[in-house]
């Protein structure tokens, strides 16, 4: 059995059964906003983890092709964009100033709410650019002084937590555009947000889709004058 827990391929394929039985409950309780994939597999896989005492550099090695696939995969978003061009007619000035905007606010509150609790410097750069995407915020934390690893941690917490709350959020809210939906939902949570929003709507997935994409890049110019501004960086 020890030997079996070593072996990558065990893992890839724990990795694949616990999305898909995400899939199947999510499914079987009316895509309920807990029952999200990511959220159930994260939680079937720490547990197992943990219980088997597996190292973590063996699930690394198992879970390498899934880590490569994410890649295309984030570039197969600009599909249902494409097909969902014609609604960015005369959208594109609120849509960009409402990236700018979010991606200013995003970061600003983050570094602000760590500081205004008593957190120390690097803490708050840590968190600061928690809603990019994971490949984004883990270099842009470096650079700035934060703590890589906990920027991952914090990044994947971010989407969960969108995916899960975001849209009936924004539905409390009476945010009923589809378009400004999606944006919401891309700047906040990124890709696991993204991944919730496509299945429930075309149009509120593409245009999330976008605005993870545009957030990443509003984040990454922006974060090094924020950091010059609050006089952050490694």
């Amino acid at each position: 059995m020890t030997w079996l827990l070593d072996q990558p391929l065990t893992w890839l394929f724990a990795t694949l059964l616990a999305y898909r039985g995400g899939c199947w409950l999510r499914d079987r309780t009316g895509r309920h906003p807990l029952a999200q994939p990511v959220l159930v597999a994260v939680l079937v896989l720490g547990a197992l983890l943990l219980l088997t005492g597996t190292d973590l550099d063996v699930f690394d090695d198992g879970t390498a092709a899934i880590s490569f696939l994410l890649g295309p995969a984030t570039v197969a978003l600009a599909v249902p964009l494409h097909r969902q061009l014609h609604r960015l007619r005369g959208y594109a000035v609120p849509l960009v100033t409402s990236i700018v905007v979010g991606s200013v606010v995003s970061m600003t509150s983050a570094w602000g709410l760590v500081t205004l609790l008593g957190g120390s410097e690097r803490l708050a750069w840590t968190m600061t650019p928690k809603a990019t995407t994971a490949a984004v915020s883990i270099p842009l934390s470096e650079t700035v002084g934060g703590v890589p690893a906990l920027t991952a941690a914090l990044t994947i917490l971010a989407g969960i937590l969108g995916a899960v709350a975001g849209p009936t959020v924004l539905t409390w809210l009476r945010v009923r555009d589809a378009r400004a939906r999606g944006l919401a939902v891309g700047a906040a949570s990124h890709g696991i947000g993204t991944a919730r929003v496509l299945g429930d709507d075309e149009v509120t997935g593409a245009f999330s889709g976008l605005s993870m994409g545009l957030t990443a890049v509003a984040t990454s110019l922006l974060l090094p004058v924020l950091a010059l501004v609050l006089g952050g960086g490694a």
